[in-house]
């Protein structure tokens, strides 16, 4: 069991103090006390070493099935004993473009925290020396503890939906590149870039994607937290977690503002690809005209008829020679004046 638990400690008046090291001795004291509180914070429990957890803390079995299976939606569950929450870090990684999500879970009780972290990020360590430090907001008990890491969690999504940005500015100006001036050269580069970067924007949409599956459920647990009459939760914790779910606003706005501009980006480099191939298939018809004269007029002429129209004419063949390239220069020039050359 202690492999899994990564952090113990007992709570009074604010303050971190020493306690039993047995986490249930260390629970009952805190109970006696009455202003104290247990903190134990778990890293991939199994469920056997989550049965001594809940058969403690008098856990719901629900919300322990919740805890020990990943993959979980972000919620707020109330219970007889405990007050349950799931949250969704996210974390950003621009080199390969991925956006990656965690599983965090917080029971909150009678004198207790008890905190289930799946996967390598989303370490509470930080949240738990922040909160240390400010004795004051630590007071609140276990309400504090969820306003700690549910604030944590918020203010991260906020710094990754602003990294996301970044890449995405970057990605747009990729896109609406100017192209150069040779048209020959422009042409070969789009028809071998078109479709990455469409498999670039759309890649990018769905790291997007999984932002949003993780921040905006979280949107109606943090409304119901700053709202009153919450069991569990502190009388005056209504205007931090307020504060938090207004980051969370902020952040899904964000989300949303990527969403709806990849869609754009995407709709309009479509729309670029489409008048490319028209530019080409201009071209191409183009040349085909000019190719056509020659070809019709050299065909007729090779039929082998034996009264043909001068035939007989000394300057016959260099007069047919002379009239496909005008009829070709004049259809080039029309061409290059509509700008399908």
């Amino acid at each position: 069991m202690p492999a899994v638990i990564v952090d113990c400690g007992i709570y009074r008046d604010g303050r971190r103090t020493e306690g039993p090291a047995d986490f249930s001795d260390a629970l009952d004291q805190a109970r006696a006390e009455g202003d104290a509180f247990l903190w134990i914070g778990l890293h991939d429990p199994t469920p056997h070493e989550f049965d001594l957890v809940r058969d403690e803390f008098g856990l719901h079995p629900l919300a322990v099935e919740d805890a020990l299976h990943a993959h979980q939606r972000p919620k707020l569950e109330v219970y007889d004993d405990s007050l349950f929450m799931v949250l969704k870090p996210v974390e950003y990684e621009p080199e390969g473009d991925t956006v990656s999500t965690g599983e965090l879970m917080v029971f909150i009780g009678d004198s207790f925290v008890v905190t289930v972290r799946h996967g390598e990020g989303s370490a509470l360590s930080a949240v738990r020396q922040r909160l240390e430090a400010e004795p004051e907001v630590l007071k609140h008990g276990p309400t504090a503890v969820m306003y700690a890491v549910s604030d944590s969690v918020v203010d991260h999504y906020i710094e990754v939906a602003a990294e996301l940005q970044v890449d995405l500015e970057e990605l747009e100006a990729d896109v609406f590149a100017p192209s150069g001036s040779d048209g020959g050269a422009r042409s070969s580069r789009a028809a071998e870039s078109g479709s990455s970067t469409a498999a670039r924007i759309y890649n990018f949409k769905r790291q997007v994607l999984e932002f949003r599956r993780a921040s905006v459920p979280l949107a109606a647990p943090m409304a119901r937290l700053a709202a009153a009459g919450v069991p569990f939760v502190h009388d005056h914790s209504q205007p931090f977690f307020r504060d938090v779910n207004d980051h969370l606003l902020h952040a899904n706005d964000q989300v949303e503002g990527l969403d709806r501009l990849l869609s754009d980006i995407l709709a309009a480099h479509l729309a670029q690809m489409g008048v490319r191939q028209n530019d080409d298939m201009r071209k191409i018809s183009a040349w085909a005209a000019m190719a056509a004269v020659p070809t019709l007029v050299a065909g007729i002429y090779g039929m082998n008829f034996e009264y043909m129209p001068e035939l007989g004419f000394v300057w016959g063949y260099p007069a047919v020679i002379a009239f496909m390239a005008v009829v070709v220069a004049a259809l080039h020039r029309m061409f290059k004046r509509r700008g399908w050359l």
